[in-house]
């Protein structure tokens, strides 16, 4: 009689490790996939509500976009601090860009420059920002770009002002600058508030400390060293150097909303929101070595800074020739 027990099951197969890896990788690469769109979605959010609340009017005309014309911007840098503030302007930037070469020239003007042009009153660079300001005028913008465009002789287009503590966080939300400290710098103010401390030497300062390192002119701590402005111009342009490197790497593009965020909620300008987009767009892949730094040298006669009028021609061309 035929046997009826059951045949024995073949041996299960045991799951292919690797195929279990493999599904794994691809639910990671998902994830990392749908956290990127999300992270994309909410940058694209946060540059945008960032660019519309720093921008100037969008319904006006605009005659000269900035993706397919040369531009010049006013660069300052105003003291409006509660205790102090005077609404001079520590930094003086005169920037020309050219979108078809991809290069700038930037402009420093030292803030104790003695300028004297008909049809204004004479007196220092950074003092007249405020006096149009002061004058209650409701076109104070308007008359420093043209104050600025007649002594550098280019048109000014746009003008952007940042105060002291709107430039720490910028610097801030960027992670920090790397710089090299030239000096020792020391210096104290009680009435307001003013405090400086940086040894000489290569090292990473975050948004206070640079806002120091730019604005140091004179020490007043045992050990510190005197500076002037043709040096504080040379810091600026460093600065300036580094935000640009920084922004173009990894670190400063995952952490480019942020800046963008604290630059449009610290930012004053008259730049259309539309064309802020188009200079992100147009700019942000500047290579470091396509910006020339011009920074006007002069004779010190206290109180003043004379420059002489080869340094200020020469300064005028610089910007002239990235308007070709």
């Amino acid at each position: 009689m035929p046997s009826t027990a059951t045949k024995p099951l073949p041996p299960r197969r045991p799951r292919s490790s690797s195929r279990r890896v493999w599904k794994t990788l691809v639910f990671i690469v998902i994830l990392i996939l749908l956290a990127a769109a999300a992270y994309a979605g909410y940058l694209y959010y946060k540059i945008n509500s960032a660019i519309d609340s720093a921008g100037g009017d969008n319904t006006a005309p605009v005659t000269k976009p900035v993706n397919a014309n040369p531009v010049t911007v006013l660069l300052l840098g105003v003291d409006s601090r509660p205790k102090g503030g005077s609404l001079n302007t520590d930094v003086i930037m005169v920037a020309s860009l050219n979108p078809e070469r991809k290069t700038a020239t930037i402009v420093s003007i030292p803030r104790d420059t003695y300028i004297k042009m008909n049809g204004y009153s004479s007196g220092k660079a950074n003092s007249f920002y405020a006096a149009f300001h002061n004058a209650k005028s409701s076109t104070a913008d308007t008359k420093t770009k043209q104050f600025f465009g007649k002594y550098l002789n280019v048109p000014i287009d746009y003008i952007a002002k940042i105060d002291f503590k709107g430039f720490e966080e910028i610097v801030d939300k960027l992670g920090g600058l790397t710089l090299n400290v030239d000096m020792n710098m020391c210096y104290t103010d009680k009435f307001d508030g003013t405090s400086i401390k940086l040894a000489k030497g290569t090292q990473s300062l975050n948004g206070k400390q640079t806002l120091d390192f730019v604005r140091y002119r004179k020490g007043n701590c045992q050990n510190a060293a005197d500076s002037n402005d043709i040096d504080r111009n040379e810091r600026q342009q460093q600065v300036i150097g580094e935000m640009v490197g920084k922004l173009k790497s990894l670190e400063g593009l995952l952490k480019l909303g942020p800046v963008i965020e604290a630059g449009g909620k610290n930012v004053d300008t008259d730049i259309p929101s539309s064309q802020i987009k188009s200079f992100i767009r147009t700019y942000m892949g500047i290579d470091r070595d396509k910006i020339n730094y011009v920074h006007l040298e002069g004779e010190w006669h206290s109180p003043y800074i004379t420059i002489g009028q080869t340094e200020l021609k020469s300064a005028q061309t610089a910007l002239q020739e990235q308007l070709k």
